[in-house]
């Protein structure tokens, strides 16, 4: 039996950052946890490119266009949405989730989830709060655990009698 999972060091991975800029007060504390993840992983800062979008609606885009690239072995999305009054934090929560997940599974690049679904500005800063249980390091450590998963992957030959 083999057992394959992504590691803690990351050194070779190229990644992308797509973050949304709208509510930026939190976003950049979650961009700053992810740059710490990466950085603490080994990943070296000329591997890393930050793609910053207008919101979270188009994260997904941009996160497609990034692995479409090939240039990239993961990619870190970043965004924060605050339930308002109206449905829309729900269409746009909705539509970010499965634009992603359509883009990650097309692509076949890892592609983090480290979008803030919130009810409140307060929630929001907590969960962006320095150290690891800022979400931005969170979907940082996710990619790079993907990422180096997938690597593996492509380096290891199938069992015998397993056709692939």
């Amino acid at each position: 039996m083999r057992i394959l999972e992504g590691t803690e060091r990351a050194e070779r991975l190229r990644v992308a950052i797509v973050v949304s800029r709208y509510h930026a007060f939190v976003t950049d504390r979650l961009e700053q946890g992810a740059i710490e993840a990466l950085r603490a992983a080994g990943v070296a800062d000329a591997h890393v490119a930050i793609l910053r979008v207008p919101g979270a609606f188009e994260i997904p885009l941009a996160a497609k266009r990034a692995a479409d690239t090939g240039a990239f072995d993961a990619v870190v999305c970043l965004g924060c949405l605050i339930r308002g009054a109206t449905p829309h934090f729900d269409y746009i929560a909705s539509a970010v989730a499965h634009g992603l997940t359509d883009a990650a599974a097309a692509t076949g690049v890892p592609m983090a989830f480290g979008v803030l679904t919130t009810n409140s500005a307060e929630e929001a800063l907590e969960r962006a709060a320095p150290g690891p249980a800022n979400k931005g390091f969170e979907a940082a450590r996710a990619a790079l655990d993907m990422g180096t998963l997938l690597e593996q992957l492509r380096r290891t030959p199938a069992p015998p009698g397993i056709a692939v």
